[in-house]
């Protein structure tokens, strides 16, 4: 009977130890990168107050001028994803070499796209906006601001790829430094060009592009001398750009291509959305513009912890143990629903006091609107925390990639969009009703995170053994 007592107290005594190290590991990746999400954001949110004191048409000029850069975001963030989950997964192994081979091969695709993507919108912006608004004035305020924002493309994305190296190994401080620097430049640059101060002529929204693009370049000085000289980690040099491995390549599409596709299809279905919305007027475009900067700015642990538990469960699986997969994949769901809940509380207690102070310039319609959105991002937040960290945080990163590809593309294409345009143009519903078609999936796809998790047949080794 001692012995059985003494053993069960060991067991407690590591199970104890184990939790903390997996929350102590949690919180070393998540909060640097929620703080660089809230300075990123914060950039966004900036851009808004500013812009949005020109109007409801220059505020939404830039919205829909930065739909492309969504589409770009959406594109680097597939390109992360399948960087992390197969480099994690060596970097779980032990293989350092095999992860610089992956991080390489990652940057050369995502420079080449932004390279092509920079030459298409130089050449057809108008095209390019006409496609999100007919507004005749919202389309002259957005050509004065994506000739120029088109050239932060490539920056942007180099960025972005540099950054994701380093959270494969637990590195998520640089990224807020560089977010920090970029954002106090942007912030800066935006009231000396947007309001011609300190002797600067008054550019408007032509100031707030010409200041987005000196914050990306800054961003990308700071990342890449970290990266390049100062990281003892990785290692990662100048010289390692020169890496290349045909059958790595090959992995890296095999098990990339359904996070990369997700993620743009995602891209498209967010750009539809806005479309959706631009058919509704100017008032609902700039509400959405700012609940949307609102809620990624309140919810940033929440989108923090789903990709710190990628790299957790990548590294968990590279490493062979099934039986801290599952324990590990266990507790965190706990984490995602609490924070869900705490994210989903703040929203609904502060819109009304950040709309009042911040946005006094738009007009009551746009107002009334934004509050309406932020109602329903308090709710379906909830859903956002669990189903997106346990597919794209656990299941995605334990190697299930293409389930979580099919699962979205049902979702938006099937439920979301068709919803959003038979409430917006077949029955008439009110905007409020539209937006909450848009986002209905976050909750309806908890149902499917819960089974799909907890039958744990999303567990793959991704790597090569030599």
């Amino acid at each position: 009977m001692d012995n059985m007592e003494k053993n069960q107290t060991e067991n407690l005594h590591v199970s104890r130890h184990a939790d903390r190290s997996l929350y102590s590991t949690l919180a070393k990746i998540a909060l640097p990168l929620a703080l660089q999400n809230l300075i990123s954001y914060g950039v966004g949110l900036a851009d808004n107050f500013m812009v949005g004191s020109l109007g409801d048409a220059a505020l939404s000029g830039v919205l829909i001028s930065n739909q492309v850069q969504w589409l770009l975001y959406m594109l680097c963030a597939g390109l992360s994803a399948a960087m992390v989950i197969l480099a994690a997964q060596y970097i779980g192994k032990g293989n350092i070499d095999k992860a610089k081979i992956v991080v390489t091969i990652t940057i050369k695709i995502a420079l080449g796209i932004a390279v092509l993507m920079t030459l298409v919108v130089s050449l057809f912006p108008a095209s390019i906006l006409t496609l999100f608004s007919e507004d005749a004035e919202v389309i002259a305020q957005g050509m004065r601001y994506l000739p120029i924002v088109c050239v932060t493309y490539v920056f942007f994305c180099s960025n972005s790829m540099l950054l994701a190296s380093m959270r494969c190994v637990n590195n998520t401080r640089i990224g807020f430094l560089s977010s920090l620097t970029g954002f106090f430049v942007n912030v800066f640059l935006n009231w000396v060009l947007i309001f011609g101060n300190l002797g600067f002529p008054a550019l408007g929204v032509f100031g707030a592009a010409v200041a987005t693009l000196a914050a990306r370049i800054v961003e990308f000085i700071v990342t890449s001398v970290y990266v390049f000289f100062v990281d003892k980690v990785l290692c990662f040099r100048l010289k390692d750009l020169m890496l290349w491995d045909r059958l790595l390549l090959l992995d890296f599409f095999k098990y990339g291509s359904p996070v990369i596709l997700g993620d743009i299809l995602w891209g498209i279905g967010g750009a539809a959305q806005i479309a959706i919305l631009g058919r509704l007027g100017a008032e609902v475009l700039a509400a959405n513009t700012i609940a949307a900067n609102l809620h990624q700015l309140l919810s940033v642990m929440v989108y923090a912890i789903a990709g710190a538990s990628g790299v957790i469960i990548g590294r968990a699986v590279g490493s062979g143990d099934v039986e801290k997969v599952k324990a590990y994949s266990r507790k965190l769901q706990k984490v995602f629903l609490l924070f869900g809940v705490i994210t989903g509380l703040t929203i609904f207690m502060l819109k009304d006091v950040i709309l009042a102070i911040g946005f006094r310039a738009i007009s009551a319609e746009a107002y009334s609107y934004a509050i309406q959105f932020l109602t329903v991002f308090s709710i379906t937040i909830v859903g956002t925390s669990y189903q997106m960290s346990v597919l794209t945080g656990i299941v995605r990163a334990g190697g299930a990639t293409s389930f979580v590809l099919l699962n979205d593309l049902f979702w938006v294409w099937i439920v979301v969009i068709p919803s959003a345009l038979l409430s917006a143009f077949v029955f008439n519903f009110p905007p409020v009703v539209v937006f909450a078609c848009l986002k209905c999936d976050q909750v309806l796809k908890c149902s499917v995170a819960v089974i799909k998790l907890h039958r744990w047949n999303w567990m793959k080794k991704l790597t090569r053994e030599n």
